[in-house]
């Protein structure tokens, strides 16, 4: 299919032909109003055998450029096509970026032999400019990119059962803008989620939406300006919670220390990377995780004899991935032990009391 086709519709009366596309998937097909109607591909069929090759083109206008110049007083400028374009209607609220991926089912009554339709969701006053990504192994492969107008959505694409493999791990970047007015500079959106292909065989998964007639699964790339959380861990904010560099999570106290004027006050543990090792050079993050969990064994293993004491490890708050593999030990390694979160007023947030028993 190119331009200057003749092409009707498939499921609709009349056709016209084909004045340009919109993505890899959507045709602009100009009726003989000279309006351009954006119909999705598969919804067009190709019509006649008429040479519309550029020399025909060029010569059916030279034609008709002659014969109105020929027929002057017959010709009437408002028989020209209109050309003009509406501006954008920006709604109330639609300032702060929302944006959706839309899985459709094409046959809800059949979920077990239905087909799917992929939709990007534009529901702000912003122009996006947008990539749809899937993942092969560490590599990704384009399915999509185009523009999205304000306040729409756009057709992707169509797939089977048979491709939910291809889809475990989706990325979608997003370029937002106005056109023809100023406008605030929104960060570039990247996101990248986990679909899981079990819930393309469940009902419940699509649901009654604010975008569709029909249920669909939604998922949410950005909201509010707000960034769906991505599905990969960022590294450099890993780093930043295993050296301590985070300085809301430092705690009061950083060296393992007891109050010499109280025996029964807790020992004060401290498992940033900074406090225990002088240097991280050549150590991978799984290195210093474990280097952080076997000081705690050591600790724990030292005091498990003093029941009734208490020892507070300083872990810090970040994602949480060092207090989780603390609690672990503590629930499959070091069962006789208690444990809770330890004083905020005294240690801040990020740090965990253990009770010997």
């Amino acid at each position: 299919m190119k331009i200057g086709d003749k092409v009707r519709f498939l499921s609709d009366v009349g056709g016209g032909r084909v004045a340009g596309f919109q993505g890899k998937n959507i045709v602009l097909v100009e009726d003989e109003d000279g309006f351009q109607v954006p119909t999705p591909a598969n919804e067009l069929v190709v019509v006649g055998d008429d040479d519309y090759s550029t020399s025909r083109l060029v010569a059916d206008k030279q034609k008709k450029t002659i014969n109105v110049a020929q027929d002057d007083e017959d010709y009437d400028p408002a028989d020209r096509p209109v050309t003009f374009k509406a501006p954008v209607e920006e709604r109330k609220g639609g300032d702060k970026l929302s944006a959706y991926i839309a899985y459709v089912p094409m046959s809800p009554k059949e979920m077990t032999s239905t087909r799917f339709e992929t939709y990007i969701v534009n529901d702000s006053n912003y122009y996006m400019q947008f990539t749809y990504l899937t993942a092969e192994g560490n590599n990704w492969q384009l399915r999509s990119s185009g523009e999205i107008e304000p306040n729409t959505k756009l057709y992707i694409e169509e797939f089977g059962r048979e491709d939910l493999n291809n889809f475990n791990r989706i990325a979608v970047q997003i370029l937002a803008y106005k056109r023809g007015k100023s406008f605030l500079l929104k960060p570039v959106v990247d996101v990248q989620l986990r679909l899981d292909p079990v819930k393309f065989y469940k009902l419940h998964t699509f649901q009654e939406n604010d975008f569709f007639e029909q249920p669909a699964y939604v998922l949410t790339l950005v909201e509010n300006d707000a960034e769906a959380r991505p599905l990969v861990v960022d590294a450099k904010r890993l780093k930043q919670e295993m050296m301590g560099k985070i300085n809301a999570d430092r705690p009061k106290s950083h060296a393992p220390q007891v109050k010499k004027d109280d025996p029964n006050a807790p020992i004060v543990v401290d498992l940033h990377a900074s406090e225990l090792l002088d240097t991280t050079t050549g150590m991978s993050h799984s290195d210093i995780l474990n280097y952080q969990l076997e000081q705690f064994r050591k600790t724990i293993r030292e005091h498990e004899k003093e029941k009734g004491r208490k020892i507070v490890f300083i872990h810090g708050k970040g994602e949480g991935i060092l207090r989780q593999a603390l609690i672990n030990e503590l629930r499959y390694r070091f069962k006789t032990c208690t444990y809770q979160d330890a004083s905020f007023q005294e240690y801040g947030y990020g740090a965990t009391q253990v009770t010997i028993k």
